[in-house]
Parts: structure tokens; C-alpha cells; sequence
């Protein structure tokens, strides 16, 4: 147990009222979880107001309760402390409670559009294959060595990171890895963490229905290197016309790998097949079990990391060698009949257009690549007609179907994908709202050797309609499509 005073040393509360002195049991966010002792953050969200449950979780024994707005009445023997962010005071009181589990690994954070889940569970199983205890902290799942714990968001919230480090810590990790996207860095979960390193893949359009405008989700996307400390290092893809932009006003030392350019960390393709790439990273000619080119930026940055992590360039580079990626990332399988079936988590224009811009060079020529693809409810309308015309480009034949429609009607967010297509690119897809059938209808479509892509999903086992997760797996869909049109 902590006392608030311990609780709020990185804090300047606007307003106490109050015993700082009492000792916490807990701290929630969420005032269903309140127990009797803990302090309450109330936080105004994108869906809720936290500050309407400040009543419930002092019902449930909240001895005290942070916000931004004091209430109208307080109740004696509660201590109330207004912030001026809410957010911000519930990650640095969680790294606080936590005894700053972030100071005892070496943690390296992964930001960006396309690659940070492959690119940190890359890092993970790398570190894990040179023998060291490891966490991860990705959109498929969170990892403490073998133990598997089911990820809700790709950066969880504040306390929940904090109270996961501490496991991590508990369990002897000596490293951990962990994506942190754009609503994390801008909804302060990270803050007042220690970074010793962080990377940077790519930067495309992408969670617009949030940030509101591309050059917002880059500065918040920038903030994360800008807050770096002078002891981390920060490395960053040169090809990207944004790269070098994210190292601008770093104090951490500044690397940048590239296939394109002299760069610290400089790699080279020389073979790009389904058997996987063999590529040279700095001048060491290498065989990878992945494939495309995304993957070799991916590649590239890991093994950036690594090397700034203090590790022999061989053993990383023959350890990276006998690696797969992450599941629902290029995830593909192959039919009695040689069908290919690709399932991929691509639910931006950039990311769709790199995998079927993959499959196309990787194609010998007269195969047909059909594509599945929807696009997610509630979210950036904007790509949705963005995602349908890339689709049309790079395959031969279309469906567009449904990705989690949430709240939305998926005939209205199909209406949306049918939006300013091209007259070329309508006498190539089809529409069918039901997603199993639309995996069950591109399978019949397809011939021996034709290539299918099921786009959006990935690694997800369900599908989101109104509120509720029904399971749903596009890998095992296509495979017991695979199964019937060959049986």
C-alpha cells in the first residue's frame, strides 16, 4: 500500500480536500472495480465521463477520488484531489503504486502505422531465442515468457500496463517489448514510463475518426520520441518521408535503417519468394523465413534494436533467421489443391496495398489474386472508399464484405467502400455483407494455384456486431473452405 502523498510525488494537484496521509489499496478507473480503500481517477472518455460515477465507486468504498472536475458535494472521511488531466494523473500514480516496474527491464516500445506487432513480437521471440526472460505487450497478446495473457487493446490502460509490468518484473523478465500506438501515447497509458529504446516503421492513414487530422496523429505519433530520454535510443525508417522527421527534437541517440539509402542499419533484397527473403543486413547475406518487403523493413528495425541493445550482429542475424512472424501478419496457407489462402490483419490502404503489392511479385504470373476485405464500423470512414479502390488495383477479383461493423449497418459501411471506385474497378468486385460467406464464395471463385487474401482481421477471433464479440476466425473459415471445395 501506498499513501496518496506517495502517490501524487510527480503531480500538482489544482485542489486538495482532504487527508493526503491515508494509505491506498488500489487504484481504478473503472469505478466497477472500486474496492474499499482504493482511489478512483475519474476520466472523461471518448464513450463515458468518469466523473458521473464518482457516486458509485464512493458507494463501493472509494476512499479517494482524482478528477478534473470537483464535485458539488464531498463526502466527509473522502479525500478529493483535482488534476488538471486525469489521464495523465492515473499513469503517473500507477507507475508510483507500481514501484516503477519500467526502471527494472529494458523496455523497448514500438510506434507507427503497419509492422509494430510483427516488429515486437519479432524483438520478443529474438530475445527469448538468445536466452533471455521476456514480456510482450502487442495487439494479439501479451507474453511473460510462456504464459499467455489475452490482449484487449494494443496498448492497455495505464494501470493495467503498470500492474502487467510488475508481473514481468515478479517473473525476472529482463526485457520487454511493447507497441504503442497513437491513442496510448496521446491518452497518457505510457507516461512516466522509462524507455530505454524506441522504434519507428511507417506512418500512413490511419485512426483519422480519432486524431481528426493526419498532421495530429504524426505529432502525437512524434511526441513519443520527443519525450525520450538522452540515455535511450530512438531508430527510425529512412524510407519513410516522415522518418527523419520523428528523430527531429529527440534527446535519445538517433539510428535509422533503410533499403534505399546508406543508413546505420542497411539492408538489401535479393530474393523475395513464398519460400521466404534472403536479403544482406550490413553486408551479411542472410535467409529469412518471412516474406515481402514490409517484412524486410521489419527486419531491419529488429535487428537495429537488437544491436543497440548490446548484441553480437551474428548471433542475431542467425537467431532472426529461424524466426516466423506473428499471427494474422502474412499468415498464409496452402490446399490439397494448391490453392494459396493469405490471411492478413491489412485494415489500412497502405498496409492492403503492401500485401497485395507482396503477392503480386511473388505470383509467377497466371494466378488470380481474389481479395476479401471489409472495413470496421465506428471507425475512419474516410479509407473505407480508399481501401476498396487499392483492393480493385492489385486484384483480379474483389469481395468486399464485413471486418467488425460494431454499431454501424454493414450495407451502409459497403455503400461507403462502393463510393468513388473507378468504372474499371466495378467490373471487378462483388458485395456480400456476410463475411464467412464471402470467404466461402472467394474459395469457389478460385482455381488450383489462385491467390486468396483475406483482409482486415488477422490474428482476431471474433467478429464485433452491436456490442457484442461473436467468435469468428478468418484462418480456420478459409481452411474449412479449403477443405470442403477439395474433399
Amino acid at each position: 500500500m501506498k499513501t496518496l502523498n506517495q502517490l501524487l510525488v510527480q503531480l500538482k494537484p489544482l485542489q486538495v480536500a482532504g487527508d493526503l496521509a491515508m494509505s491506498i489499496s488500489a487504484i481504478e478507473i473503472d469505478s466497477r472495480k472500486v474496492t474499499p480503500g482504493a482511489a478512483f481517477v475519474a476520466i472523461a472518455g471518448v464513450q463515458s465521463d468518469g466523473h458521473a460515477f464518482i457516486g458509485k465507486a464512493i458507494e463501493l468504498g472509494a476512499s479517494a477520488i482524482v478528477c478534473e472536475v470537483m464535485p458539488t458535494e464531498c463526502i466527509e472521511g473522502v479525500t478529493y484531489i483535482k488534476v488538471s488531466s486525469s489521464q495523465e494523473a492515473a499513469a503517473r500514480m500507477a507507475v508510483e503504486f507500481y514501484d516503477h516496474p519500467s526502471t527494472k527491464v529494458k523496455l523497448v516500445g514500438v510506434t507507427g502505422t503497419n509492422g509494430k506487432t510483427t516488429i515486437a513480437t519479432l524483438l520478443f521471440k529474438l530475445f527469448r531465442q538468445l536466452g533471455y526472460t521476456c514480456g510482450l505487450i502487442s495487439t494479439v497478446q501479451n507474453q511473460i515468457d510462456d504464459a499467455i495473457i489475452p490482449a484487449t487493446h494494443t496498448t492497455p490502460d495505464a494501470i493495467s500496463l503498470n500492474a502487467l509490468m510488475q508481473q514481468m518484473v515478479s517473473a525476472g523478465c529482463s526485457y520487454v517489448f511493447m507497441e504503442c500506438s497513437s491513442h496510448a501515447i496521446h491518452q497518457h497509458r505510457i507516461t512516466g514510463l522509462q524507455f530505454d529504446g524506441a522504434l519507428f516503421s511507417n506512418i500512413t492513414h490511419d485512426h483519422l475518426d480519432y486524431h481528426k487530422t493526419f498532421d495530429e496523429y504524426i505529432r502525437v505519433k512524434k511526441k513519443f520520441f520527443d519525450d525520450l530520454p538522452s540515455t535511450a535510443f530512438a531508430i527510425s525508417n529512412a524510407d519513410d518521408k516522415r522518418g527523419e522527421v520523428m528523430l527531429q527534437n529527440t534527446s535519445a541517440t538517433k539510428y535509422l535503417y533503410s533499403l534505399k539509402t546508406m543508413a546505420a542499419f542497411k539492408g538489401k533484397i535479393l530474393e523475395n519468394a513464398l519460400t521466404g527473403l534472403v536479403m544482406t543486413i550490413n553486408d551479411q547475406e542472410v535467409h529469412f523465413r518471412l516474406i515481402g518487403t514490409f517484412n524486410a523493413y521489419n527486419l531491419l528495425a529488429v535487428y537495429g534494436a537488437a544491436i543497440c541493445l548490446g548484441k553480437d550482429s551474428h548471433e542475431v542475424l542467425t537467431a532472426l533467421s529461424l524466426l516466423t512472424g506473428a499471427e494474422g501478419r502474412f499468415d498464409y496457407i496452402i490446399s490439397a489443391n494448391q490453392m494459396i489462402g493469405i490471411v492478413d490483419y491489412a485494415h489500412t490502404p497502405d498496409a492492403l496495398e503492401n500485401v497485395l503489392a507482396t503477392i503480386k511479385k511473388l505470383r509467377k504470373g497466371y494466378e488470380q489474386i481474389i481479395t476479401v476485405v471489409g472495413c470496421g464500423g465506428d471507425r475512419d470512414k474516410t479509407k473505407r472508399p480508399i481501401m476498396a479502390q487499392a483492393a480493385c488495383d492489385l486484384s483480379d477479383r474483389v469481395i468486399l464484405t464485413s471486418d467488425n461493423p460494431r454499431t454501424e449497418d454493414p450495407e451502409a459501411i459497403l455503400r461507403d467502400m462502393e463510393t468513388g471506385l473507378s468504372s474499371s474497378a466495378k467490373r471487378k468486385y462483388i458485395t456480400i455483407a456476410d463475411r464467412q460467406l464471402a470467404i466461402e464464395e472467394a474459395v469457389k471463385m478460385a482455381k488450383a494455384e489462385d491467390i486468396i487474401l483475406v483482409a482486415g482481421k488477422g490474428h482476431e477471433k471474433y467478429q464485433d456486431i452491436n456490442g457484442v464479440k461473436y467468435p469468428f476466425d478468418d484462418k480456420q473459415i478459409l481452411q474449412s473452405a479449403f477443405n470442403t471445395i477439395t474433399s
